[in-house]
């Protein structure tokens, strides 16, 4: 259990939180002498262990593609990559394990993953639609009692 608390405990690292920084940042008039970054950082510590700073770049990779109004595979890897490379810039990764080679990986696998999260999906007919298409067609509709119907590629219900 020890290394479940150690993980939760670091994989936020010493990150700043952007959008209560920012927010400050605008009500004292980009004044950067008037608010410290660091007073809008997690305390850490950062993670040491290969796993904690993967629950870190995967938490907010998830979180950020969450918020992508459309995502597109290039978008996620864009949006990815860049997470990685902030992450490490920032010195969130210094104290885990985690080699460059690692980090290219970590981020192919991330972006498979999320592409397959947030890929588009064909609109199925719904019940009404193929009830109707069988109403309008008795021989249809007695050829394909009690079957399940059978889908197009385009998503449209076979006769």
């Amino acid at each position: 259990w020890q290394a479940i608390k150690d993980i939760i405990v670091q994989h936020h690292g010493t990150d700043l939180v952007h959008f209560f920084y920012h927010r400050a940042l605008e009500m004292n008039n980009q004044d950067q002498g008037a608010v410290h970054s660091d007073d809008f950082r997690y305390p850490g510590p950062r993670p040491q262990s290969k796993e904690a700073g993967i629950v870190m770049l995967a938490d907010a990779a998830e979180a950020v593609t969450r918020a992508m109004p459309q995502p597109t595979p290039a978008k996620i890897r864009d949006v990815v990559a860049q997470i990685v490379n902030n992450k490490f810039i920032d010195g969130q990764l210094e104290e885990c394990p985690l080699t460059l080679k690692e980090l290219h990986v970590i981020i192919g696998v991330f972006c498979h993953i999320l592409n397959g999260i947030y890929h588009t999906r064909v609109a199925y007919p719904n019940k009404q639609e193929i009830s109707h298409e069988q109403d309008s067609d008795p021989e249809l509709a007695e050829k394909n009692a009690g079957e399940p119907p059978q889908i197009r590629k385009n998503g449209t219900p076979r006769p």
